[in-house]
């Protein structure tokens, strides 16, 4: 049976918040609360939790079942670990049902996440725990909501999920004991904001965890109402009663629904409506859209202020070479506006953290004091358009004591970071009119807020496309990925592809053991590459350390522009060409032998059945079809090597189609970047004009290119 679509509850009084434009309903609460860190969210959960009667439902990006929600123990009487944890509440009250719906991963985080959750949270627990993978979403999408609901009476909503590597109190210690993974290793110190409602509010959200439950499972969960229950935590103070909140969501265009964008609108809406100061915490600064809403109110003679708290570094080498370059763009952009001087990123200082931020992992976003944001959207393209979120959101309209409430939160928040109280920042700004100049009074010790200057390598802000993979602004089309194959032909007996699998299947483990417990996460960036390259170029076998090291990153799937981007900065355009087509060629060479000894099955088992297209065009066209696929990367080098083994494609062919294929590229390259590296350490008018003559020759390479491709099209047509 399907669930009923929800009604919007329309307010009469004017304001930023619409129903049905930038929110999907609004609804009451009786209270409501910010909690500051996991620490106090991790607490007002478990106790919650402990007092449900009815339904608990869990939707998050991210779980894991070792966590200890209080790891100084919670003396409650229940096991301390999550999984455990909940089994033994569940088991204990007949009536009680839990829903966890964890989002179903891309292999690309499986490395960082817990192994086998469907066995440590389903299969192991009782039979009235339910625990389902969430993959009803579009390619390159994720389910990022992060929602907790009791018994339709409590919910929790922001950027916290019941995972490792969270839990911190507001102190943020720079060595604390307890902030530590279920294996004892100590994380760094983690800052983020959850948001506790009651009342209507509630009941709201838990009608949008069914609906995201019965999407994603086909399930129709038990609901069972009781308002004289309330679960609220007795420790938690609220900081508002009586209220109206907005709920906003992003939903993408899937499966023939159209898509939901209202919190791209309430950031939009709300950007246009501030007058003195606009205030955000976020993990991400990436949009497009976002930022030329800001640079817009930024270029205005008598614009708001805009102040932007987020982390100095993105977490780990992936994000650093994807979403830190888009975020030094945004910021250059936005810098670029800023005539007034009204325009500051900060990052939250530690004293004792090696001189680094603290990470800042919240989603929220104030607007003078009409506006409070809380939830899980970023200020990303993909949180406006491709990933599932929610935010509450709460709107004075001009009630002195909502618009005093929502002073204490933003103050509350800068409070933390500048090691003050909250009265004290209210004190300076009203004093000063100027939330930069408070901020900058207040920087009295050695925790504070930096202003940050979001910036990146040049040579990856070269190498990283304008619209990355990464943060994409609307659903990516499986068809515009990759021209997909694999024939029909060439299976291998069950048996011996069985056996495979097995083998594949132990290498990956070992790989994720590797990823895991050693520092190969750290290896492949830019700039360790760079430093390995220069260590190889001492060696008296260089060139067979190189071209050795190319077969070694494409087993593990390194991309191979960034190591052909490499061998240029170290190596120059000469030997730098030869190194990276050797190299490549090699590299190209053995993962089409593992393709060829794998089989079809077993690769389009690893890599999806929609490659099936892709591998018969190859099978079709020969060399010209490796020379396209080569020129057009619409696919990861590996993984087309791993289809082209598959398809039985002959050899001869694949490998003189990578040649002409590939070595227009390497050159131009490996040109490219050893001529970028050399006009930013030396920038003479000589380094600058061969490196905008470089540029022009790559331009007119791929506009040639674009040429003779669509008039293949037009005759094909």
């Amino acid at each position: 049976m399907a669930l009923p679509q929800p009604t919007a509850h329309i307010v009469s009084s004017p304001g930023i918040l619409q129903p049905g434009r930038n929110c999907w309903r609004i609804e009451h609460a009786h209270r409501f609360a910010m909690l500051v860190d996991a620490d106090a969210y991790f607490r007002a959960v478990r106790a919650a939790i402990l007092s449900a009667r009815h339904s608990v439902f869990i939707l998050s990006w991210d779980i894991d079942s070792r966590t200890r929600l209080v790891p100084g123990g919670a003396n409650d009487g229940y096991p301390e670990p999550l999984g455990d944890f909940l089994h033994q509440v569940v088991a204990t009250r007949p009536s009680l049902r839990a829903y966890v719906l964890n989002w179903d991963f891309a292999m690309l985080y499986a490395l960082e996440r817990e192994w086998l959750p469907v066995y440590k949270l389903d299969w192991r627990t009782h039979r009235r725990l339910a625990f389902r993978m969430d993959a009803r979403h579009p390619i390159g999408g994720s389910h990022h909501q992060k929602i907790v609901v009791v018994d339709d009476e409590l919910a929790f909503v922001g950027g916290l999920d019941l995972t490792r590597s969270r839990w911190d109190t507001s102190e943020h210690a720079c060595h604390a004991p307890l902030r530590c993974d279920s294996d004892g290793k100590l994380h760094a110190p983690f800052h983020d904001v959850q948001a506790m409602v009651d009342g209507d509010a509630a009941r709201a959200l838990g009608e949008l965890a069914r609906i995201r439950w019965q999407r994603a499972c086909g399930e129709t969960p038990v609901v069972v109402c009781d308002t004289e229950h309330d679960p609220w935590p007795q420790h938690v103070v609220p900081d508002l009663a009586d209220i109206d909140l907005a709920i906003s969501r992003t939903e993408p265009d899937y499966e023939g629904r159209s898509g939901v964008h209202e919190i791209r609108q309430l950031h939009l809406d709300a950007i246009a409506a501030a007058r003195r100061s606009l205030f955000f915490e976020n993990q991400y600064f990436t949009s497009g859209t976002i930022a030329n809403a800001l640079a817009q109110r930024l270029d205005e003679a008598h614009g708001p202020e805009v102040a932007i708290i987020s982390p100095q570094t993105q977490s780990g080498w992936l994000e650093r070479a994807t979403m830190g370059v888009l975020r030094a763009r945004v910021h250059r952009r936005l810098k670029a506006a800023d005539r007034h001087d009204r325009y500051r990123m900060y990052c939250p200082h530690i004293p004792g953290l090696n001189d680094q931020c603290l990470n800042v992992h919240s989603k929220v976003f104030a607007v003078d004091d009409e506006l409070f944001s809380i939830g899980s959207a970023n200020l990303s393209s993909r949180s406006m358009a491709l990933d599932t979120e929610c935010n509450v959101t709460l709107e004075a309209r001009h009630d002195p004591r909502i618009r005093a409430a929502i002073s204490r939160l933003r103050n509350r928040l800068l409070a933390e970071h500048l090691d003050t109280v909250p009265e004290q920042v209210d004190a300076e700004y009203q004093r000063l009119g100027s939330l930069h100049q408070a901020v900058a009074t207040l920087q009295l010790s050695d925790r504070t807020l930096r202003v940050m200057e979001a910036v990146t390598t040049p040579e990856l802000d070269a190498l990283i496309p304008e619209q990355a993979l990464f943060d994409p602004e609307k659903p990516i089309d499986p068809d515009e990925l990759v021209s997909q194959f694999l024939p029909n032909e060439a299976r291998k007996p069950v048996p011996r592809r069985l056996v495979r699998v097995g083998i594949l299947a132990i290498a990956l483990a070992l790989l994720a053991v590797a990823w895991r417990w050693t520092p190969l996460r750290e290896w492949i960036n830019l700039d360790a590459l760079v430093s390995f390259a220069r260590n190889l170029d001492e060696l008296p076998f260089t060139p067979l350390a190189v071209i050795a090291s190319y077969v070694i990153a494409g087993l593990v799937m390194v991309p191979v522009m960034l190591l052909i981007a490499v061998t240029g900065i170290v190596f120059g355009p000469l030997l730098g060409s030869l190194y990276a087509i050797a190299g490549a060629l090699l590299s190209a060479t053995v993962t089409y032998g593992l393709g060829h000894w794998l089989g079809r099955d077993t690769v389009q088992r690893f890599l999806g059945t929609r490659i099936n297209r892709l591998s018969k065009r190859f099978a079709r066209r020969g060399i010209v079809a490796m020379v396209v696929v080569r020129m057009l990367p619409i696919a990861p080098f590996t993984v087309v090597n791993l289809v082209a083994g598959a398809s039985h494609i002959r050899f001869r062919d694949y490998l003189i189609g990578t040649l002409l294929g590939m070595l227009p590229g390497i050159t131009v390259t490996v040109t490219f970047v050893h001529h970028l590296a050399e006009a930013v350490r030396n920038p003479t008018p000589g380094t600058i004009a061969v490196l905008a003559g470089v540029a022009l020759l790559i331009i007119a390479v791929a506009l040639g290119l674009q040429k003779l491709l669509t008039r293949r099209e037009d005759t094909a047509a």
